[in-house]
């Protein structure tokens, strides 16, 4: 892959609802997925995730329904006008997409000296997000979509996948085939929020420099 391929995968690159085909994501595919999320950094080389693979259709269906709760939660809390700009927004597609894979964090893997984690504790978290980023752009590369679902109460989602309490659960992300990427990311392409321009976002030297 050339450097330029590369910018155009992190460009396509989109959070995704409402494109799954149905199709499941074959076998092979998942597995170069997994296998460029666990080839992600991470602070001591401590790879302190696990991902959860799950394509029983009555499980998503019992998350989905959960999601869908916690949407409607979140849509009572709002102003009216922004509940009217949210109405159209898709926040999940998780029986759609066929399968879910939750990305779990384990402080302990690695034993109690995780070198680079010492002052920043944090940094093992980060690394279960970079792993995240990896399947990402994986996927995307592979024309394969993926959503990451956020309303969700995060006690019932250790009880749906048997969770030990030492596990902390960072994401459920849904993983399948898509018909299109779309060119602006949702929350643009419906009015909820646009995005910053990179000048606004770098500084020189000090914060605001």
């Amino acid at each position: 892959m050339s450097a330029e391929e590369l910018y155009e995968v992190i460009r396509r690159r989109r959070d995704v609802r409402a494109e799954f085909t149905g199709a499941p994501v074959d076998e092979a595919t998942l597995l170069r997925i997994l296998d460029a999320a666990h080839r992600a950094p991470s602070v001591g080389n401590s790879q302190p995730w696990d991902f959860i693979v799950i394509q029983d259709p009555a499980t998503l269906r019992k998350f989905a329904d959960h999601v869908a709760e916690k949407r409607a939660e979140f849509h009572r809390s709002l102003p009216p006008d922004r509940a009217a700009t949210f109405d159209p927004i898709k926040i999940e597609g998780i029986t759609e997409s066929g399968t879910g894979v939750v990305v779990t964090y384990r402080h302990d893997r690695g034993g109690p000296h995780i070198l680079g984690r010492a002052t920043i504790p944090e940094t093992g978290v980060y690394s279960a997000v970079l792993a995240i980023q990896n399947l990402w752009l994986a996927a995307t590369a592979e024309h394969i979509g993926v959503g990451w679902v956020s309303f969700y109460d995060p006690a019932f989602l250790a009880d749906l996948v048997a969770a030990p309490t030492d596990i902390h659960l960072v994401a459920w992300l849904c993983v399948g085939p898509v018909h299109e990427f779309q060119q602006l990311p949702d929350l643009e392409r419906f009015g909820w929020r646009t995005g910053r321009p990179l000048a606004d976002a770098v500084h020189r030297e000090t914060f605001g420099g």
